[in-house]
């Protein structure tokens, strides 16, 4: 029984994207394409996902204090290698007023542009990186995301539908209650039960199999929006390679940030390169064309491949 459980926290990235994947497919065709049965099961992940998610965040923020929360000069050169990124490709698409390569731009604007993902900090200490300087970055991002996202965003598809507050109101109900509620309560449990908190410390291990678990769902979404997408196979391949590159950059820029600036690659190479997939799925399908949504759950199939040989490297390492 305890080689299995080795076995599976060895693993536990590829199998859960392979049990997503699975999963979704059997869903999708033993229940029948938009089927009661697949939208039911889709409707009970969809609402156990984020629950899962701040369930997470509360294990990790259990070890970090305000104190440990800091801003670092690394935070500021990939917090600005994102959002110029992000406009500069916005201007791009001016010139090109249709047609798919229109729709790559937008993909890698997405795909640059998104928010950490809340899981990053999970990774980013396993692999042996520091887990507050993660979730300060998280923080800050989404903060920015936020504002910057909906001024950006009519230069791309102009519309007087909505304002600016309320693009801004819709990006913060979706991505802080998350990610603030969990560190609130976490803080307040800190400085009111200090017995309490202590006891809950000793759990912040479980953060890794609870993001296992989060990571498989995800992936379930990522793979039933590729299905539903009805790209074509020429569009889907093309949209593949600008995901893929845009994550090998993401990853690669952080990385070397990091590695000038504190000698830490791994924190501000996870902080840049893992992202909100769901966020980056849910922009692209609400405000951009509908198409580039298909980078999210591409992106999230890159990112975790990453992830997995990261994290298979370091158990080598480890061994020799």
């Amino acid at each position: 029984m305890g080689r299995i459980i080795t076995l599976l926290k060895n693993w536990m990235l590829p199998v859960a994207i392979v049990t997503g994947i699975l999963l979704c497919l059997a869903v999708h065709f033993f229940a029948g394409p938009g089927s009661n049965a697949e939208q039911d099961i889709t409707g009970i992940v969809k609402e156990l996902q984020p629950f899962l998610v701040a369930l997470m965040l509360f294990l990790q923020f259990n070890k970090i204090s305000p104190s440990d929360l800091k801003l670092r000069r690394w935070h500021l050169w990939i917090l600005l290698f994102q959002i110029l990124t992000f406009i500069a490709l916005a201007l791009v698409t001016t010139a090109i007023p249709h047609g798919n390569t229109r729709i790559l731009i937008e993909c890698a604007m997405l795909c640059f542009v998104c928010p950490t993902a809340a899981a990053a900090g999970v990774i980013t200490d396993k692999l042996g990186g520091s887990l507050s300087e993660t979730v300060t970055y998280v923080v800050l991002i989404n903060f920015f995301a936020a504002i910057v996202i909906p001024l950006v965003i009519p230069i791309v598809h102009p519309s007087g539908e909505s304002t600016f507050f309320v693009r801004f109101a819709s990006i913060c109900m979706r991505v802080f209650p998350l990610l603030v509620f969990p560190l609130l309560v976490a803080w307040l449990i800190r400085y009111t039960m200090k017995k309490f908190h202590d006891w809950l410390v000793q759990f912040a291990g479980w953060a890794f199999y609870v993001w296992g678990v989060t990571l498989c769902l995800s992936i379930y979404l990522a793979t039933g929006a590729l299905l539903k997408s009805g790209v074509s196979a020429w569009m889907f391949l093309m949209i593949c390679i600008v995901s893929l590159i845009c994550t090998f950059i993401q990853f690669k820029f952080g990385r070397k940030v990091g590695r000038t600036i504190n000698g830490d690659p791994i924190t501000a190479g996870q902080a840049l390169g893992q992202k909100n997939s769901g966020f980056l799925i849910w922009l692209g399908y609400s405000w951009m064309t509908p198409v580039s949504s298909v980078a999210g759950g591409l992106y999230s199939i890159w990112q975790n491949l990453f992830n997995a040989l990261e994290l298979y490297n370091q158990r080598h390492q480890k061994q020799g």
